[in-house]
């Protein structure tokens, strides 16, 4: 184990515990700051963003009869006598309004008409539609602070209804919200606008003043906040001039069945208030702030402010799913969640208004998530230094070279770091390259597996072990069954098995036999890498080893046997004339002779052997016609001797081929001396005429065909696989006193091979054997 691992993983727990605790902080933050009185311009700028998507039409059921710049000029300045006031409204009553809201406060009497009074009583009474507002008294001492004016006593018991025409003006100066009731301490008005829906459609779920669980502090007291939901300027509201109404000039039926609302719209009289932006509404008087807000109570879209914790929920469910995305995500795709999740809580707090009527405030969550990415990457960035430098400090611990200072890359802290890893990471990858090319290309078939016994790497000569036994994907396949066909030659039980790998004790190596006949010796070497362990694997093939090993003790038993039995009986025959004084008579020659010139054609055909096996070949272009030729006359004296005759038709074509002349002629030749040895027919076969052997040669593809054919008792089947075994001279009965060791048809087969060729036997009891050897080409071998 390298000796940093235990510090970096010491270090890892504790990079993951600060990014707990900070993720932890930012929550219990948004948490906290998606509460009342925190960001509150901030969220007021996202909500008149979105005020615009949702804006009702104005009603045409509300009328505005406006104290305006040319009723001012007609009538005089303001104030105006209240017999004037009496007079507008007995205009307006006889067309039979649903309600008449007066956003006009009477509350002190006028002295110098008293009598004024008295007819704007009878008018308010007569009609009884009207509804007269109150206000919270804002003037005088502290004491009074909180006090309500009230209309005249004569005015506000001839009037229908009253009702408060205060709207809630935030920190920015803009009017967002009202209160549906507000007033003196248990005995609260509605607004204006709710008085007169109340006035003109009687429903109790509205109309009565809602119980307050627990009294606010103060002499004043609000509640039921609800945001208004501005009507679009386009149209905007039905508004006649004061003074035309009052000189008769409106249509007669333009205030039935209509809301009517009387208030100064002049410059310089009474207070105006500002509209969200998103609205597209300019300042707005207060009679027009009545309308709106009586729009939006006759058609049920005021907006309801989320709750604390609903707007908590709200907030924390973005800001979670940034850090989750944060922990598991990479870097670009966690900085694109973070930056639709803006978008979705842009989208979600557009459209919660029309979904559920509910406003939310999502400026902590957005705040929250556009800090979140920046510290989030800071922490990892940090992570990453101190973790590159930790890396550094275990591939210099373990003796890899690294980059010094002065031939590192110009730039920052970190920069510097990256250039240092990528170096020391080259220098890596070469040598795993490197490795990887080594076990490639080691000499032997070698798997790695891990201590269940699956294959895990595999080098070339692995696989093409592998795909000789039909298997093509090794990794991942269980090396036992891979190899069961590999059992050790003696007991004949599988080398590796799944039961001596899980016990971890299969024997350090051990030689069997496969299904293909192939002797390996398996090497078993325990691998321990840190906390991996597993088996290292080897394949050594003594298949050419044994081979070379059976052939040596063939050819000792052949040599043994056929050498020293000549030599033995030519030694025998010379003690014999020397011990007896023997004359050499002409039949002692000539067995001398034969039990010499055995010996010498042994050793002959070894020489002949180990030069086709060894020795380079001498690449010429050679006619094999030519060569058939030559070696049907060396042939012809050994034929005639045998009372056998050659037939060959030449051939008018060259036949070439690339190779050894020499060899060719020599393998030839030995193919045909064969056919002379074993070519004579059998005893029920023969006839008066001398048995042929036939020598032909034809063109078959890209290849030269020469076929040697005899009329002899042919092979048998079982036998023909040993034909080319060297030192296995085959028997039977009409051949048993042929003299030879059996290297010719091995020397025959060694130098077609190493010509690019291959032979082919065709043998039968009645139609003899043929012996076919096909050359490339000239030119189809260079």
């Amino acid at each position: 184990m390298s000796p940093t691992a235990p510090s970096r993983r010491r270090g890892f727990r504790w990079q993951r515990l600060e990014w707990a605790a900070l993720a932890a902080a930012i929550f219990a933050l948004v948490l906290w700051f998606s509460g009342p009185g925190h960001f509150d311009r901030t969220n007021a700028a996202v909500q008149d963003v979105a005020s615009g998507l949702y804006q009702p039409q104005a009603s045409p059921d509300i009328v505005i009869i406006a104290i305006d710049d040319a009723s001012l000029a007609a009538i005089g300045r303001w104030p105006w006598r209240r017999a004037l006031h009496a007079q507008l409204l007995q205009q307006i009553a006889p067309q039979a309004p649903l309600a008449i809201g007066m956003d006009i406060l009477f509350n002190e009497e006028d002295l110098d008409y008293p009598g004024d009074d008295l007819l704007l009583a009878r008018a308010i009474q007569r009609s009884g539609r009207v509804v007269l507002p109150v206000v919270q008294g804002s003037y005088g001492s502290a004491g009074m602070t909180g006090s309500t004016d009230l209309p005249l006593a004569a005015l506000s018991r001839g009037a229908a209804a009253l009702g408060h025409v205060h709207v809630q003006v935030d920190t920015d100066g803009v009017a967002r919200s009202f209160f549906a009731w507000q007033g003196p301490q248990g005995k609260p008005w509605p607004h204006l606008a709710l008085a007169m829906q109340c006035l003109a459609q009687t429903a109790p779920d509205i109309c009565d003043p809602p119980v307050q669980a627990k009294p606010s502090g103060g002499s004043w007291q609000r509640q039921q906040r609800e945001i208004i939901n501005f009507a679009k300027a386009d149209p905007p509201f039905t508004r006649y001039s004061y003074i035309d109404v009052l000189r008769g000039t409106i249509p007669a039926a333009a205030f039935r069945h209509k809301y009517v609302l009387i208030g100064a719209t002049a410059t310089g009289l009474g207070q105006g208030f500002v509209p969200p932006s998103g609205t597209g509404l300019r300042q707005l008087p207060n009679v027009d702030m009545v309308a709106h807000v009586l729009n939006g109570t006759l058609q049920g879209s005021h907006l309801q402010p989320a709750s604390p914790w609903a707007n908590r929920l709200f907030n924390a469910v973005p800001v979670l799913l940034a850090l989750v995305a944060l922990t598991v995500l990479g870097p670009s795709t966690a900085l694109m969640v973070c930056a639709a999740l803006v978008g979705l809580t842009l989208l979600a707090t557009g459209l919660a208004p029309l979904v559920a009527g509910v406003q939310f405030a999502p400026a902590a969550a957005l705040v929250a998530l556009v800090l979140i990415y920046p510290l989030w990457s800071w922490r990892r960035l940090n992570a990453a230094a101190h973790f590159l430098g930790l890396e550094m400090q275990d591939l210099q611990r373990q003796g890899l070279p690294l980059m010094q200072a002065g031939g590192l890359a110009r730039g920052d802290f970190l920069e510097r770091r990256i250039s240092a890893v990528e170096h020391a990471s080259r220098q890596l990858r070469e040598l795993h390259h490197f490795v990887s090319e080594s076990l490639l290309q080691l000499p032997s078939a070698t798997f790695v597996c891990d201590d269940q016994g699956r294959v895990l790497l595999a080098n070339t000569l692995a696989q093409q072990y592998a795909a000789s036994l039909d298997q093509q994907e090794i990794v991942g396949l269980g090396l036992p069954a891979l190899l069961q066909d590999l059992k050790d030659r003696d007991s004949g039980a599988p080398l590796l098995t799944q039961d001596s790998l899980r016990a971890g004790q299969p024997p350090t190596q051990a030689e069997g036999d496969d299904r293909l006949g192939r002797s390996l010796l398996l090497l078993r070497k325990p691998l321990a890498t840190g906390t991996t362990t597993g088996w290292i694997v080897t394949l050594v093939d003594l298949s050419d080893m044994r081979r070379a090993l059976a052939q040596r003790d063939q050819a000792m038993h052949f040599i043994s046997h056929d050498i020293r039995a000549p030599i033995g009986s030519i030694l025998t025959l010379l003690e014999m004339q020397r011990a007896y004084g023997a004359q050499v008579t002409p039949e002692l020659t000539e067995r001398i002779a034969r039990y010499a010139q055995s010996s010498l054609t042994l050793a002959d055909d070894f020489v002949h052997l180990a030069r086709a096996q060894h020795q380079p070949l001498r690449q010429e272009s050679v006619d094999l016609a030519w060569v058939l030729e030559q070696a049907i006359d060396d042939s012809w004296a050994q034929a005639s001797a045998q009372g056998m005759v050659l037939v060959h038709q030449p051939s008018e074509q060259a036949a070439l081929v690339w190779g050894d002349a020499s060899l060719l002629r020599r393998a030839i030749a030995n193919v045909i001396g064969n056919a002379i040895k074993y070519g004579q027919p059998p005893p029920q076969r023969r006839s008066q005429a001398a048995p042929s052997i036939e020598c032909t040669l034809v063109a078959r593809d890209a290849a030269w065909a020469l076929s040697v054919h005899d009329a002899g008792p042919g092979i048998p089947a079982e036998q023909q696989g040993r034909l080319f075994q060297a030192f296995d001279r085959l028997q039977h009965q009409h051949d048993a006193q042929t003299s030879g060791v059996g290297l010719g048809l091995t020397f025959v087969q060694t130098v077609v091979v190493r010509h690019g060729g291959q032979i082919e036997v065709l043998s039968g009891p009645d139609t003899g054997t043929t012996f076919t050897l096909v050359f490339p080409r000239s030119g189809s071998t260079p």
